[in-house]
Order: structure tokens, then C-alpha cells, then sequence
């Protein structure tokens, strides 16, 4: 690959017959792999992959080898390893990408647990998840001045894996700005609830890259309590993920809640190499969505520990307005604070946990749950411009037995507008406390937030962030 970067690009030249262009989302999905014609990557009932076709947004192909003794052996797709469900539709040779299954949930029972498909996309999932967020390979220059790039995956090496241990698999990347060799050691989740993934990427520029993204992790957030009147909908929140979680090299937590931005947000959080950072979904069981079909409730979260040292930069967060439940509208990534130029290269390594990775409150208390609404007292017509946030804070460190001597003080800073009041208050359950906070706010700026509660000389709670900016409908009535 660091050959291939000094270069030019040149178009695949894979012996694969075309791809069925006409077929949409519907036609697509009724193309399944054939469970008889699974490739089974170890002895027993262990590791097993089954290809995706080729067609509708996913029609490049991928080239698949098996790593032996003797070298490479190509793994041979054709249009008869898939079940044609609708007869209208023309089968093709050839994989799109691939998915992976193991005994995960119950020891005779293969579970799907990974998959890759799209440019560099790839999802994992824990024990009884549902897919939900997504992380890349790469991203190169996303939502920036220049163009955003989508490299590829171009071809998956693929060894054998014993039933016991990991499976490890390598890949090809190619864009027009670099090149990149990848290493995925997988260990799905058995005992543990989690899948883990190590990645090392090493990346190779053909050209200057201003900015690179770093661990890019993708999910959905459409509404949830703080945003929930912008939709008609009988389900009190959607999302795949609530918030970004980050944890400082020094052991600080910070938990940015998730937004559905009326324009465009940007989040950057400066962080020399972050303990850990990661997309969580933190509100769980069915009655926080009542989605029978969806299953948000099962959606992983998933969280990126960095391996080494990968210098000084930001994790970025960038929010995209979103008004279906189909648009991946979260994206997050480590980006370094320096942009890199054409034959430089770059390595880094970290792993990524997916599952039910439940928030630890033993230390800190966390944050579970944001909500928003129209600031002021029930009963009482309010100011336009006055908003109310409430922030929850859960963890075993707010039981009246453990919290320190004095008073608890909640530490609020705002930008773009003025805090009007705090209250500070318990909550029924014994571990748990609300702030409230009064902004009065003006304009279409956006409003940054910071809070979190002290006692005792130390931090009792999470930081909580939040970025709120006025919705075209707000602002009018200000206006009037």
C-alpha cells in the first residue's frame, strides 16, 4: 500500500462481471446469502462468512482471499452463494463485502457479530444487540472546505481462526488522497458482553490531507427528551446513540449530550490522546422507545480506546440536521491538530468495544438523562427567550450516606447567552439528582453549556456539554 500511494489512482481492475444497477433498497434486501453455501473459517462451529451482493449503493467489488501456508487463495463469489427472493431480480458474481457469524449468544447457534460493507464502513455488535452505530476505516476532510473523501476497502485477507481465539483479517484501503494497510484482530463476545476489534491503520498520503479522521464512528440521533416536540411521533425517543462520551488521559469524564441541530453543529473537544472516547446509547429498555421493529433499546454502544500515543489533537463531533430515522447524522472522530502532506505516513492503533456497555457511577456520577423545554414556571407565560435545561446525574457516589460534608454546588458555565438561574434538587431514587438551569438566550447563535457538581473539594459528576441553537421557528417568535 505504501507502494501503491506514490502512484496515481487507477480504476479496479477486478475480473467481476457488472453489477445489477437498476435494483433499489427493497430489490436489495431480498437477496440473502445462501446458508448452506456459509465459508467456514475454522474446524466445529466456529467462525463463518457469508458474502453481500453486489447492487443498489454497494456495487464496486471486494475482493476476498484466504490467507494459507502456501500464500493467497481467492475466495471464489458467485451470483449461486445468494437466494433470489424475487425472480425479477439478475443475480451477479462477485461480493460487495462480507459478514461474520460465530457462536456468540448460545454455543450451537451461529450469530452474526461484524460486518463490513461501503467504502470503509464496518459494524460490530454484543451479545443480544441489535446493529446500530458504525465506524470507517478513515474519513478525509469531512464536512470541511474541501470535498469530503469515502476511500474503500478493496480487498479483505482473511485467516483462519480457531473456535477459541480471535479472527484475524486484513484489508486494503484506497482513496484518491492515501492509501492503507489495516490489521482487525476480532474477539466476539462470549462471556463478556462485548465484541472487541484492535485496529491498527497505517495510512499512506498521495496527496496533502487537511483534515484526518481518526477512529470515525457514525450513528443516528433524531430526537430524544430535550428535542422531542420537533416530532409528531408516538415513540418518546429515537436514536441509535445519546450522547459522546469521553475520557480524558487524566481520568476526567465528559458527556456530550446528542443533538438534532436545525443547521449544521460542530463539537471540537481538545484532547491529546484521549483514555477513551466513544458514541453510547445509555437509555435502555423498551419503554424508553416503545419500538417493537426497531429495537433501539438494543442498539450497541461503542466506544474507541486508543492503543499508545497519538500526540496532541480534538475529538470532533459534527452534528447533521436530520428528519428520518434513515439518516446516520452523528459523526465522530480523533483528528490531529496538524494536517498531513503527500508522502508522509501514519500509524495508529486502538480498539474498539461494542455492546451494552453500561456507565460506571461508582467514581463519578453520570449523566442519565438530558431534557429541554421552554424555560419558566408552569402556569406562567414565559419569555420566548428563556430555555430550561435538566440534566440527571445517577451513580452510586449521590446516596446521602456517601456524599461529603457541606453543601453541593453545581458549576455552570455558558456561552452566547446568560444563566438565569440553578436549582440543584434530589430525585425520588436514592442515587439520583437533577440540575436545572434557566439561559436566557438571544439570537441564532449557538449556546454552548458546561456543568457538572463539586462537594467536598472534588468533582461529584460527569461534565456535562451541550450545544443548543435556536430553531427557525423560535427565532421568529422572538422576532414578533
Amino acid at each position: 500500500m505504501a507502494d501503491l500511494a506514490r502512484r496515481p489512482v487507477v480504476a479496479s481492475t477486478a475480473a467481476h462481471s457488472e453489477a445489477p444497477l437498476s435494483l433499489d433498497y427493497d430489490d436489495y434486501r431480498k437477496i440473502q446469502p445462501r446458508g448452506d453455501r456459509a465459508l467456514s473459517l475454522g474446524d466445529g462451529l466456529g467462525y463463518h462468512l457469508q458474502p453481500f451482493p453486489r447492487g443498489w449503493l454497494f456495487e464496486e467489488p471486494v475482493d476476498l482471499f484466504m490467507v494459507t501456508p502456501d500464500g493467497l487463495a481467492p475466495i471464489a463469489i458467485s451470483a449461486a452463494d445468494f437466494d433470489y427472493r424475487d425472480p425479477s431480480v439478475v443475480g451477479t458474481d462477485g461480493a460487495a463485502g462480507f459478514r461474520l457469524s460465530y457462536p456468540m449468544n448460545t454455543p450451537a447457534q451461529l450469530s452474526e457479530f461484524v460486518s463490513f460493507l461501503g467504502a470503509s464502513y464496518f459494524r460490530g455488535i454484543g451479545r443480544d444487540n441489535v446493529y446500530g452505530a458504525s465506524a470507517r476505516g478513515v474519513a478525509v476532510n469531512s464536512w470541511t472546505e474541501q470535498p469530503e473523501e469515502f476511500p474503500r476497502f478493496t480487498a479483505f485477507y482473511i485467516e483462519r481462526g480457531d473456535a477459541e481465539g480471535p479472527l484475524t483479517i486484513y484489508a486494503s484501503l484506497e482513496g484518491a488522497s492515501l492509501t492503507g494497510a489495516f490489521r482487525f484482530i476480532l474477539a466476539p463476545a462470549t462471556e463478556a458482553q462485548e465484541t472487541a476489534i484492535e485496529v491498527t491503520a497505517r495510512y499512506f498520503f498521495r496527496a496533502d490531507v487537511a483534515q484526518l479522521g481518526v477512529a470515525p464512528l457514525t450513528s443516528m440521533f433524531l430526537y430524544g427528551s430535550a428535542n422531542r416536540g420537533q416530532f409528531d411521533d408516538y415513540r418518546p425517543r429515537v436514536h441509535d446513540s445519546d450522547g459522546l462520551w469521553l475520557l480524558s488521559a487524566d481520568g476526567q469524564q465528559s458527556w456530550r449530550a446528542l443533538h438534532n441541530p436545525p443547521q449544521l453543529a460542530n463539537s471540537y473537544l481538545a484532547q491529546p490522546t484521549p483514555a477513551a472516547f466513544g458514541l453510547m446509547q445509555r437509555a435502555r429498555g423498551f419503554d424508553a422507545y416503545q419500538d417493537a421493529e426497531a429495537l433501539y433499546h438494543l442498539r450497541p454502544s461503542v466506544v474507541v480506546q486508543p492503543l499508545g500515543d497519538w500526540g496532541n489533537g480534538f475529538v470532533r463531533l459534527i452534528e447533521i440536521p436530520a428528519r428520518s430515522e434513515a439518516d446516520d447524522n452523528i459523526v465522530a472522530f480523533w483528528m490531529t491538530d496538524t494536517p498531513f502532506a503527500a508522502g508522509e505516513a501514519a500509524e495508529f492503533t486502538y480498539r474498539l468495544r461494542w455492546g451494552d456497555l453500561p456507565a460506571d457511577g461508582s467514581t463519578v456520577a453520570f449523566v442519565h438523562e438530558t431534557s429541554a423545554g421552554q424555560g419558566g414556571f408552569s402556569g406562567v407565560e414565559s419569555r420566548a427567550n428563556l430555555r430550561k435545561f435538566v440534566v440527571d446525574f445517577k451513580g452510586d457516589g449521590l446516596r446521602s450516606e456517601r456524599l461529603p460534608s457541606g453543601s453541593l454546588d453545581p458549576l455552570v458555565v455558558i456561552s452566547g447567552g446568560r444563566i438565569a438561574s440553578t436549582t440543584l434538587s434530589r430525585l425520588p431514587a436514592p442515587d439520583m439528582m437533577r440540575l436545572v438551569i434557566e439561559a436566557e438566550i438571544a439570537g441564532s447563535d449557538p449556546v454552548e453549556l458546561r456543568a457538572y457538581v463539586v462537594g467536598g473539594g472534588r468533582q461529584l459528576t460527569e461534565t456535562w456539554l451541550y450545544q443548543w441553537r435556536a430553531t427557525p421557528d423560535l427565532q421568529a417568535s422572538e422576532v414578533s
